[in-house]
């Protein structure tokens, strides 16, 4: 494990909640600080760019009020995903916004660049930036990231294809910093297991899709609860960056996801008969069999605080039965 941030000292649990395309919103990024761990949602869910301002004043100040009355147990902080990408022409004014708001933590990804992480530094907030491989880590902390989100096979979304022991290990021979593990991690034990490794945080997406709060459709909910890992499907064809998506929206859209195209980064505005991906072909991580119910946030936290608890008993009671083999 690294040297945190002190913004990341006081979790409740070693938890950074992933944002979501489309689906993260104020109430569930509350909800999910209120309950203890990091709460996060991309900038450009909010549209026009106009409401950003007023979300990032919801979430401060509905936060600092929740903080004034529980000073023994305060909330997490926030984190707002910034996309750097040449097709995201909102990243600047989205910036000056999370200055404004000295938005605590910037999750970037597709692309590192400077500027937005001396902007994070400017107010004393930290920068992350999630990476599928070695060679993107060591570019994203050359630029100045504070931290690193390694993000593995069957993660939701755009995700490698490297194993996370193999990622993690290869990270943690030079870089001593803050680090999540993203890929397939929905329970308490999955989080120690993640640390156990050589990670600080265990970042996690779909299994927040399946709460209350989240924005997607009752549809996507529960799509969610009914899969498992034999219905994610890994392709480019969307984006024309690799990601794991829900084969039931594949199949509903009328392609057939057994026999999806290659495509490219010209993809990333991609069309087909009016499909629309994220909209009408869903993303999720390999980790969805172990959702089996439409639950609030808090409980969702609750239930991975008592697994991540019964872990830690139970590999404390595992190595003294080793050792006194």
């Amino acid at each position: 494990m690294g040297t945190v941030p002190t913004v990341l000292q006081k979790l409740r649990l070693p938890v950074i909640a992933a944002p979501l395309f489309i689906i993260s919103n104020p109430k569930l990024v509350i909800a999910q600080c209120k309950a203890g761990i990091v709460g996060s949602m991309p900038a450009l869910n909010a549209r026009p760019a106009s409401l950003l301002d007023e979300w990032l004043a919801e979430i401060t100040e509905e936060l600092a009020s929740y903080n004034a009355k529980n000073p023994d147990k305060p909330a997490a902080p926030f984190a707002i995903n910034q996309i750097v990408h040449k097709t995201n022409d909102r990243l600047e004014q989205d910036m000056e916004l999370c200055v404004k708001y000295k938005v605590p933590i910037i999750i970037t990804s597709l692309g590192a660049r400077e500027e937005v992480f001396k902007a994070a530094h400017s107010y004393g907030g930290i920068a992350l930036h999630d990476v599928i491989d070695n060679k993107f880590a060591k570019k994203a902390i050359s630029k100045g990231a504070d931290g690193l989100i390694a993000v593995a096979t069957g993660a939701g979304g755009h995700a490698g294809q490297q194993s996370p022991f193999a990622l993690v290990q290869e990270i943690r021979e030079w870089f001593d910093g803050p680090l999540a593990l993203s890929g397939s991690i929905a329970k308490g034990h999955s989080i120690l297991a993640a640390q156990a490794m050589g990670a600080d945080f265990a970042y996690i997406g779909s299994p927040f899709i399946a709460t209350h709060e989240a924005i997607a459709k009752d549809e996507y909910k529960q799509m969610i609860v009914d899969s498992t890992a034999e219905d994610i499907v890994y392709s480019n064809l969307f984006t024309g960056v690799h990601g794991n998506y829900l084969k039931p929206s594949i199949v509903n859209t009328g392609l057939d996801p057994d026999n999806l195209k290659e495509s490219g980064p010209s993809a990333m505005n991609f069309k087909e008969a009016g499909v629309k991906v994220w909209k009408d072909i869903w993303g999720s991580g390999q980790g969805i069999g172990a959702i089996k119910e439409i639950t609030s946030t808090q409980q969702y936290v609750d239930k991975l605080y008592m697994q991540y608890e019964e872990a830690k008993q139970q590999l404390t009671e595992k190595l003294n039965a080793f050792a006194n083999v």
